[in-house]
């Protein structure tokens, strides 16, 4: 791969030992044995050379990626505060600048995952439409003067796997130097305080028939983004809770998850309640590599949204920054009115490349290798998360080096918030040709909410929601 950050840039300001691999154009690099925290000369830098969280200010060289000017903060026309769910795309007049496929692929191979490029191998009818480049990150001013804050005053603990409780209401690390901070920036991006929305799950096997895995109403709630409170209550910084509606022989199951701030000392609280057995039950194993009971196991539970729990089994190493074709901006997909119903969406062996939008951005690249003495299902993993957003893409790879997972997230703009929310996403798995799409269709896009009540986070509350 091609980096965009100059290789003794990187050295410098990642404060990594680095090799040069000349004929791949590839920094790799370990952390160093002392590394230099964010000093208040550099953190100035935000608002300035760099975003309120940390991405590049400027487009790219070519003008094909433009300057972050503040994100999307005007409510488009259309847009009907009694109906949040159901979002106008404001992109919907554009038309793809051009296509990627097996065909040209070679022409755009510095800018495609290895993910994206065995995608168009395997099927022909495989491609990406790629149309301009819009910025429309934004966020609360609270959330930003916090990640300013947080630049000289937050920290990893546990080897990275843990953030310090200095840690709050904004991007944990807006200039980070290690691939722990750039993953805790992906856990917690801002995607509003509290909300709740229609989420649909649906499995498309080898044969190419798609059926329905679940439909639940969930709601979510970041503790850690509470605008009332300057410091983090609690140990615990995400809930998250769902019913299931459908299918009928899945309707009622429930689930309760909440994830701390330190998984060495307290691992994710996750509650089921199964209506055949009519009681919760404490569920941890729902974590890492587990399959995803609402993905009918054909997803494991640390894929979603590209990674998503603890860090602990794995070893993040920060590799650089690159330009990259990534989904984003998809409102369209998050909307069953924009003419991407699960009907025309899922196609034999992929999601309808008409209904997926992509755009040149700049990513994070984060390679994770399992510990050792630690198995995983994909023991090597490849992240690439947009520098404003922190959606994108993944690959996994098996025990025996192979690609075998293709994962991709993106994002509808909460234009009342503001925010970004990371509503669709899909995994491929390249071995069994089975694929997973997940997003809010039927039913629109999440919308924030007021703050529930504390006994709606109590396992308990789980028996009335999963009564049937």
């Amino acid at each position: 791969m091609a980096f965009i950050t100059p290789f003794k840039k990187l050295e410098k300001t990642m404060m990594f030992r680095c090799s040069m691999t000349l004929a791949a154009g590839l920094a790799v690099c370990s952390i160093a044995s002392v590394q230099a925290a964010v000093t208040a000369e550099e953190a100035r830098q935000l608002g300035k050379n760099l975003t309120p969280m940390g991405a590049e200010m400027a487009g790219n060289k070519d003008g094909k990626i433009p300057a972050w000017t503040g994100g999307m903060k005007t409510l488009p026309p259309g847009f009907d505060p009694k109906k949040p769910h159901l979002r106008p795309d404001p992109f919907a007049h554009e038309k793809p600048l051009f296509s990627i496929d097996a065909k040209n692929m070679s022409q755009h191979a510095d800018k495609l995952s290895d993910g994206m490029k065995a995608m168009m191998q395997k099927y022909p009818t495989f491609r990406i439409d790629v149309y301009p480049t819009h910025r429309t990150a934004a966020w609360p001013q609270y959330v930003m003067d916090n990640t300013l804050k947080n630049a000289t005053r937050c920290s990893t603990e546990k080897d990275g796997v843990a953030i310090s409780r200095a840690c709050y209401g904004g991007y944990p690390f807006p200039i980070p130097k290690t691939g722990n901070e750039v993953m805790w920036n992906k856990i917690l991006r801002f995607a509003g305080h509290v909300f709740e929305n229609t989420f649909t799950h649906w499995v498309v096997d080898a044969s190419g028939t798609p059926a329905l895995s679940s439909t639940s109403f969930t709601q979510q709630e970041y503790v850690y983004y509470d605008p009332s409170k300057t410091e983090l209550d609690g140990d615990y910084f995400w809930k998250y809770r769902h019913k299931t509606t459908a299918p009928a022989r899945m309707s009622g199951e429930a689930l309760l998850m909440n994830d701390p701030i330190d998984p060495t000392a307290l691992k994710r609280k996750a509650y089921q309640y199964l209506p055949g057995q009519r009681r919760v039950k404490l569920s941890p194993n729902l974590a890492y590599d587990t399959p995803t009971p609402s993905q009918a196991g054909a997803a494991t539970m640390d894929d979603a949204q590209l990674f998503l729990g603890a860090q602990d089994r794995f070893d993040f190493k920060l590799i650089g920054k690159k330009e990259m074709y990534i989904p984003y901006n998809n409102t369209r997909v998050m909307v069953n009115e924009q003419n991407c119903s699960p009907e025309k969406a899922l196609l034999k062996h992929h999601y309808n490349p008409d209904c997926l939008r992509f755009e040149l951005h700049r990513v994070w690249v984060v390679e994770g290798t399992v510990k050792p003495g630690v198995r995983h299902t994909s023991p090597r993993k490849m992240f690439y998360f947009d520098e404003d957003t922190y959606v994108g893409l993944s690959d996994g790879y098996d025990a025996a080096g192979k690609l075998q997972r293709v994962l991709w997230q993106t994002h509808t703009p909460m234009y009342e918030i503001p925010s970004q929310h990371s509503d669709g996403a899909g995994s491929y798995n390249l071995t069994s040709g089975v694929y997973v799409v997940s997003g809010p269709y039927p039913g629109g896009a999440a919308y924030p909410i007021k703050p529930l009540d504390a006994r709606a986070w109590a396992p308990e509350a789980l028996v009335g929601d999963g009564v049937r």
